[in-house]
């Protein structure tokens, strides 16, 4: 770690909080109820059903007290050996101003040590995080709500979309790499099987691509990849028509522009704002050095998964 608070100070194996001793465990030690009420106690809409997803693709943290309750937890994703995302990092309101949280990522720190890393942080997370010597990089929209029945658009010039289809993966896969700049193959296999998803094509060729799933209180768009706000509005159209009536959920970086505005005419208007930070190095894109239209990432997975 940079100079600051170092992981050894941080990662004793139990400590003494609000009276009780708590002790670290392994997140898949621990039923899913559990967790799903650890989450209900921060008002994050995680069911128990994501909270499995993230433990089938991550690795995790609990800290257990002695009469076995959860009192916070915390978890990092492994895209390679150079990086990695961070989150789920939850501790209970009572116990947030006892250092359990910078206990629990002291832990996690150790676990992904030499890589890497990025998160999403809450507005009450981000001290934690600065103290860790994380640096803000950018700002992600948590755009949510009732949807409504989208506006009518023209497809993008020489454009056509369908369905994902199982063939589509490999193509998926490089425009997501290109996007957010490391391979997640891996993830974005899981989230197919789990998703509806649209993509855009030219010439055959896929060029943007949008997976909606059940998530929290209803549905969640994300990841959408594409080169302009033209071909990312087509691929969330299909989602927000399908849902229209039902509650959706979008997380972006794009601020203002067409992708804003037609969010908002979808009945999906800004509910939240968190702050992409990282640590040992950039996470995003400088866009004043990305090339102009390379694919970027309109919508995140999650903001757990980035």
């Amino acid at each position: 770690m940079r100079q600051g608070v170092g992981v050894s100070e941080l990662t004793s194996e139990s400590r003494f909080v609000d009276s009780f001793e708590t002790h670290i465990a392994g997140i898949d030690s621990v039923a899913l109820d559990k967790l799903h009420a650890l989450s209900m106690t921060v008002a994050w809409p995680h069911r128990g059903e994501d909270w499995q997803f993230l433990r089938e693709f991550g690795q995790g943290i609990v800290a257990i007290d002695e009469i076995g309750r959860i009192l916070g937890s915390a978890m990092w994703f492994p895209y390679d050996t150079q990086f990695a995302t961070i989150g789920m990092v939850i501790t209970s309101p009572r116990l947030q101003t006892n250092g359990a949280g910078q206990w629990l990522m002291g832990h996690a720190l150790e676990q992904v040590a030499g890589r890497n890393l990025g998160l999403n942080a809450t507005r009450a997370a981000r001290r934690l995080y600065r103290s860790l010597n994380f640096v803000r990089e950018a700002l992600v929209f948590q755009c949510q709500g009732e949807a409504i029945s989208p506006p009518d658009v023209e497809l993008p010039s020489g454009a056509a979309i369908r369905a994902v289809e199982a063939g589509d993966l490999e193509a998926i896969a490089e425009l997501d790499c290109v996007a957010f700049g490391t391979d997640r193959k891996l993830l974005l296999g899981r989230l197919m099987a789990y998703s509806k998803g649209i993509v855009l094509t030219r010439a055959g060729r896929i060029e943007a691509f949008s997976l909606c799933r059940r998530f929290g209180r209803g549905h969640v768009i994300g990841p959408i990849v594409a080169r302009s706000d033209a071909d990312a509005i087509a691929v969330v159209r299909p989602h927000a028509a399908e849902h229209t009536g039902a509650f959706l959920r979008l997380d972006t970086r794009e601020q203002g522009g067409t992708f804003s505005d037609f969010l908002s005419r979808c009945g999906l208007p800004v509910y939240d704002i968190v702050t992409t930070m990282s640590l040992g190095g950039p996470w995003l894109p400088v866009p004043v050095h990305q090339p102009a239209h390379e694919p970027r990432t309109y919508a995140l997975v999650s903001q757990a998964l980035g």
